[in-house]
């Protein structure tokens, strides 16, 4: 069958790139046509375009890069229609996702299925009305979203199990690592480029600072200023996303010890005593490491920001840990609270020694149990092709009547 993907950052270039193998596997004649990254590519089939071209977020950005968007949306129509795949599967990034969907459904083109549901419930809950006429199937990874989408609004969906865990359950270990941070890292101190790892500190303090740039610049020079004084302590580490040079990083990093690696998020959560975190997978990925963590997102405006987070946005929390157990387990100092004091005083809380260190250790094994073991990408590829072969089976018999 064909299969035409859209994923629009980092986090949906991982989910489907999995999606995409196991669907290699059980269909010999899968061929893959995407909007993604570079592990999607590798799995195989045609990149259209990278995610870096579509990864936008904020008004401002995307006001200036609103041509951009727009060209990119009419090309990957135009490329579904020339296509003509058997199915479009959109992961998350609902912005262009959903308008994609419309198109799809308008034109008749093949179901439309959504891997990775949009998070309306905590934003924009209107969409509703878009998926149950758009999307032909919901495929949901967090556990709350059920009673959200078929209790409150009616609207069949299939839970697959959440695919961060399984991802990352081969490789948590529960004796600590011995091998050192290794590959490409980049120091402040030392200059940009390869160098030695070196853990000769306490500990590792691992910084994720979000996956796109305006992020980073939003979030990193918070993070380093709050662990300025721990620099002696521990070696401070920040996670280079996916799709970000490593030069971007050059102008937050300089003057301090602080320094970079490269494509080893989980090598470092394997290995950090503890964690600040901007908002996203990253925090799930975080609990499920079993490292403490601070989830730390600077907003513009944060006071209107602030306001909005208390008496507009449907859910009290921004980070998966929490919106999963349904209460704080992580402390969130988002707008308002965003602050190098707030991080740095609840920070070591969080530190061997900490006052909330312990506890929040606890409240993790409760998220690690909600989310199970299922295999998500799996589960979810099982229940496509089922579908698809119906849908096949169904126009057979149709053409032969």
């Amino acid at each position: 069958m064909k299969y035409y993907l859209i994923a629009g950052e980092a986090s949906g270039d991982l989910h489907a790139s999995h999606l995409m193998s196991v669907l290699k596997d059980r269909d010999e004649e899968a061929q893959f046509r995407f909007f993604g990254g570079d592990m999607m590519a590798a799995v195989g089939g045609t990149r259209v375009r990278h995610y870096r071209e579509l990864a936008y977020m904020g008004f401002v950005p995307v006001m200036l890069h609103l041509p951009t968007i727009l060209r990119n949306m009419r090309m990957c129509k135009r490329d579904i229609q020339q296509w003509q795949p058997d199915v479009v599967i959109l992961v998350d990034y609902p912005g262009f996702n959903l308008k994609i969907a419309h198109f799809v459904h308008a034109e008749g083109i093949c179901p439309v299925y959504y891997y990775i549901a949009p998070k309306i419930w905590a934003w924009k809950e209107y969409r509703i009305k878009n998926i149950k006429r758009d999307v032909d199937e919901l495929f949901s990874i967090l556990p709350f979203e059920v009673d959200f989408f078929e209790g409150k609004h009616g609207y069949p969906i299939h839970y697959v199990g959440n695919p961060t865990a399984a991802e990352i359950a081969p490789l948590i270990s529960k004796a600590p690592l011995t091998s050192p941070l290794g590959g490409k890292d980049s120091g402040g101190g030392d200059g940009f480029g390869s160098s030695p790892s070196r853990n000769d500190r306490g500990g590792i303090l691992a910084l994720l600072a979000g996956s796109r740039t305006q992020e980073i610049k939003d979030n990193l020079p918070a993070m380093i200023e709050a662990t300025r004084h721990l620099a002696g302590q521990y070696d401070i580490v920040v996670a280079g996303a996916p799709g970000i040079a490593p030069d971007y990083y050059r102008q937050f990093l300089e003057g301090s010890s602080v320094r970079l690696v490269v494509n080893e998020t989980f090598h470092l959560l394997s290995q950090a005593t503890a964690a600040l975190v901007t908002s996203g997978t990253a925090t799930l990925e975080t609990c499920m490491f079993r490292v403490p963590q601070v989830v730390c997102y600077k907003t513009p405006l944060t006071w209107l920001t602030g306001w909005m987070k208390r008496h507009v946005l449907k859910v009290k929390y921004v980070s998966l840990v929490n919106l999963i157990a349904g209460r704080e387990v992580v402390r969130e100092l988002v707008a308002d609270t965003f602050s190098v004091e707030n991080i740095r005083r609840t920070l070591e809380t969080i530190l061997p020694g900490g006052s909330d260190r312990e506890r929040m250790l606890a409240d993790y094994e409760e998220v690690h149990r909600l989310l199970g073991d299922s295999h998500a990408p799996a589960v979810a590829a099982d229940i496509m092709l089922r579908l698809l072969k119906e849908k096949k089976v169904k126009e057979d018999v149709q053409k032969t009547m």
